[in-house]
């Protein structure tokens, strides 16, 4: 008779995956569909983010809202993300390790070379069934944006886009206000 494998006192292979990640020996780390992937953004990525982050500042603070790459959790599956921005209440945020999908009130995706499909659909899927409300795929290979709304079983209901870099993209309630894309090109 076999024992069950022993995951550092942890019973369930989800819960030990989700604690491998945290302590790996790299900066972060995500899971992707069970794939362990490093995060290592570049400086063109981290520009792009900032573009975002710096016009949607003002409105986050007036929500009470912090802005971050924190951990997000998919319980249940095996994906535990690290957005390159999500919007999430401060109380929220205050001691939190990690936060789920429908904490948010947007995620922010900047697509590189290398993750691109996950970012355009398997992130798109899991974020609309974790029930994040707002999904903004930042597309640098294809000089888009897409945002995605009304997550639903099947997955977001409503997509506005792709939009070529340089058009204004409006954000909806709660945010309530458009974002120039001239800066991501």
């Amino acid at each position: 008779m076999s024992s069950a494998p022993d995951y550092h006192g942890i019973d369930d292979p989800e819960r030990a995956l989700k604690y491998a990640v945290q302590h790996i020996r790299c900066d972060r780390a995500q899971i992707i569909e069970g794939i362990i992937e490093p995060v290592s953004p570049t400086w063109d990525r981290e520009a792009a983010a900032e573009a975002i982050r710096d016009q949607i500042r003002p409105r986050v603070r007036e929500l009470g809202c912090v802005t971050g790459s924190g951990n997000l959790d998919l319980p249940g599956s095996s994906n535990w993300y690290v957005p390159d921005i999500a919007v999430v209440p401060a109380a929220h945020a205050k001691g939190a390790t990690a936060l789920l999908p429908e904490d948010t009130l947007l995620i922010v995706e900047v697509t590189s070379e290398s993750n691109r499909d996950t970012d355009r659909v398997a992130k798109r899927k899991r974020y609309a069934e974790y029930h994040a409300p707002l999904y903004l795929v930042v597309d640098r290979q294809e000089q888009s944006v897409t945002l995605y709304s009304e997550p639903g079983r099947l997955g977001y209901t409503r997509v506005d886009g792709p939009h070529p870099f340089g058009t204004r993209v409006r954000l909806p309630e709660p945010f309530d206000l458009e974002l120039d894309t001239t800066e991501l090109a």
